[in-house]
């Protein structure tokens, strides 16, 4: 069994989504030239997996910028720690440790991707001193404030998700694959997640969010794309506007590694709070 990744939220550019079997290789073009909207869509989205998949590991130190529609502003600093699974039945792991504000210092959320089943996080609270599961029902949640919601932050399992092909656009100087995502959880915050996926690198260039009642909620934009380790694009600048709140959150990196040698150990729920 081949394993691609990616992730259609937070992480998409970092960490995975698993698909059994995924294409390498193809173009555009060959794409396109066969099959239903649905069986294009299952293509685009396998590519983008496949050239996505094989980079162990990643690292960064990262600034978010809160922003409220008055101008005012909130900064958060964190680290966060991806670490990609070997096998395709095992999802990533993603690691977020807040260094500052005060108020933040030391708050950690953990996430264990579950392909084919329910996502696990955890919270850590230094304030409490313990760990606490995040429920399903508690996902959809803001994150510390942010524009992203704990359900932004897990890896994605691709065959949790109906996939569609439903045009092309222009983006900027690129044209882009128009990919909807349709979840199968009755409990996602979103009815469905529009990709924007330019058809020459295969890169992500923005995400629109809709909520239940298929009203635009939000739109997640990336910017300032590098290639690390002259394969990888990733993109060092997410930027999620809030649509109906205007609010809007900026995560921009400050460094991004791969192949820093992290295991499993370091993803551990013991590890939460030492």
């Amino acid at each position: 069994m081949n394993k691609a990744t990616l992730t259609v939220s937070m992480l998409a550019v970092l960490s995975s989504l698993a698909f059994a079997g995924a294409a390498s290789g193809k173009t555009a073009e060959e794409i396109e030239a066969t099959g239903t909207p649905e069986q294009k869509g299952q293509g685009v989205a396998r590519e983008l997996a496949a050239r996505n998949t094989g980079f162990k590991d990643l690292g960064g130190d990262v600034e978010m910028t809160l922003k409220d529609p008055s101008g005012g502003e909130a900064k958060r600093r964190f680290n966060l720690k991806v670490l990609e699974k070997a096998d395709p039945e095992s999802g990533d792991f993603s690691l977020i440790v807040f260094d500052a504000p005060a108020d933040v210092k030391g708050t950690a959320v953990l996430s264990h991707a579950k392909p084919g089943d329910e996502d696990e996080q955890w919270l850590y609270l230094p304030s409490a001193r313990r760990v606490k599961r995040i429920s399903s029902s508690n996902r959809t949640g803001a994150f510390v404030g942010s524009e992203f919601s704990f359900e932004d932050l897990t890896g994605n399992d691709g065959r949790k998700y109906t996939w569609k092909l439903a045009g092309k656009s222009a983006c900027g100087a690129a044209t882009c694959f128009d990919l909807e995502a349709t979840p199968k959880d009755p409990q996602s915050a979103y009815s469905r997640r529009v990709l924007h996926v330019d058809a020459q690198e295969f890169r992500i260039q923005s995400i629109e969010f809709f909520d239940r009642k298929a009203t635009k909620l939000k739109t997640l934009t990336y910017d300032n794309y590098k290639k690390l380790n002259g394969r990888f694009w990733r993109a060092h600048t997410w930027s999620m506007q809030n649509h109906q709140s205007g609010k809007s959150t900026v995560v921009s990196f400050s460094s991004m590694r791969l192949g820093n040698g992290y295991t499993a150990s370091d993803f551990s729920t013991g590890k939460l709070g030492g």
